[in-house]
């Protein structure tokens, strides 16, 4: 018996779904891999950086699946993810949230930081990548205030750059 055309689309409507589900599920382990131990890299004695959402009000909680730009679009995309990194800047109730984008080409995770650099990372993440990109995620944190202040001080720190997204979370 011939396939109908219908048979066909949902044949490969359902390859479609299997790899947009593997490819979530990728950038998922990738992300919660990354929070772990860039927390780890931080300050090992306390819950300092969560999983949120890439963009709109957040609070310090691991989102889980709402962390992730895909949330909430029903079928499941076959495209980049971005989700949001809260991390403590102060010690105290003050986060800042850097947005990544990952996107997997074969055993390959490419993993884009704001608007700026992108790492290549072999899958599965060794030890070594992970300290790489916390030492360059740290790096992107500990540069935005440096930059800033110096120009202050120096009397160049008006720009239209719109920044990153810091939020005092109260108890």
């Amino acid at each position: 018996m011939k396939e109908s055309r219908l048979e066909k689309l949902a044949k490969a409507a359902e390859i479609y779904g299997e790899r947009s589900f593997d490819n979530y599920a990728q950038i998922r382990s990738v992300a919660e891999q990354i929070r772990n131990s860039l927390c780890a890299y931080l300050d090992n004695s306390e819950e300092c950086v969560f999983l949120v959402p890439p963009q709109g009000p957040f609070m310090a909680q691991n989102y889980r699946s709402a962390a992730f730009s895909v949330s909430g679009k029903g079928f499941l995309p076959l495209e980049p993810i971005s989700f949001g990194l809260a991390v403590n800047i102060s010690g105290k109730g003050d986060y800042m949230r850097l947005v990544i984008t990952c996107r997997k080409e074969g055993d390959t995770m490419y993993v884009q930081v704001e608007d700026s650099h992108t790492y290549e990372a072999a899958l599965p993440l060794s030890e070594e990548t992970l300290k790489h990109i916390n030492e360059s995620l740290y790096q992107h944190l500990h540069h935005w205030f440096t930059d800033r202040v110096r120009n202050y001080d120096e009397g160049q720190y008006g720009s239209s750059d719109i920044g990153f997204d810091i939020q005092r979370i109260e108890d």
